[in-house]
């Protein structure tokens, strides 16, 4: 049997995953209506969508990191896993290895958010914000997100900021007429993973 480690659906994919692997429980969602109030809609779209996430970590998948459009992504996961097992045998392009570099020196030092506790089991769910974004077309978003958040990965970084890299470069994404931008600045993407992650939140840990 194939075990699925990393998912990376939006609301509703996450739902029809769940109902899926449900025999008798049946998720749902509803879009929360006009909300001007960002804390109120993402809180609102937690207590919605985490019945789903702690469901899909029973069944083992290891990591979900659930799109939610303009409201950033929440990242679900247990607080040991390991994510790269074999760091030596990840290999990046010249462009990872150059926003990797712009990385060592751009992210803060107190993250407001991590993933330690390597004995530990507990269930976390974490927030990190999408930021504003001239939006040109969305095609070709979520591969980029997830482009990221694997070079990042295999460049050493911790989830929490690999996840930020790939909002930082999911938001390039849209910003651009292609599906993946021939030009992403390895400088404009840190300076946005940056701001991601000052605002990110530890949504639950237990």
């Amino acid at each position: 049997m194939i075990q699925i480690t990393c998912a990376s659906p939006n609301e509703n994919e996450l739902v029809a995953m769940a109902n899926a692997l449900s025999p008798s429980v049946k998720y749902k969602f509803h879009k929360m209506e006009q909300c001007k109030d960002k804390l109120e809609a993402v809180e609102y779209v937690f207590e919605m969508l985490s019945p789903a996430m702690f469901f899909l970590l029973e069944k083992g998948i290891k990591l979900l990191i659930v799109t939610l459009g303009s409201n950033g992504v929440f990242i679900c996961c247990k607080e040991h896993t390991n994510f790269i097992k074999d760091q030596c045998k990840c290999k990046q392009t010249p462009f990872s290895a150059q926003l990797l570099e712009k990385l060592d020196w751009n992210f803060p030092s107190n993250t407001p958010v991590n993933l330690c506790g390597e004995s530990s089991s507990r269930t976390c769910v974490f927030h990190l914000p999408a930021i504003s974004a001239s939006v040109i077309s969305l095609t070709g978003a979520g591969d980029c997100l997830v482009g990221g958040v694997l070079s990042a990965l295999c460049g050493g970084l911790d989830i929490i900021r690999s996840v930020a890299v790939g909002v930082a470069i999911a938001k390039a994404s849209v910003e651009s007429e292609a599906n993946i931008p021939d030009n992403i600045s390895a400088e404009s993407v840190a300076d946005d993973a940056k701001r991601i992650l000052i605002s990110a939140k530890k949504l639950w840990c237990k």
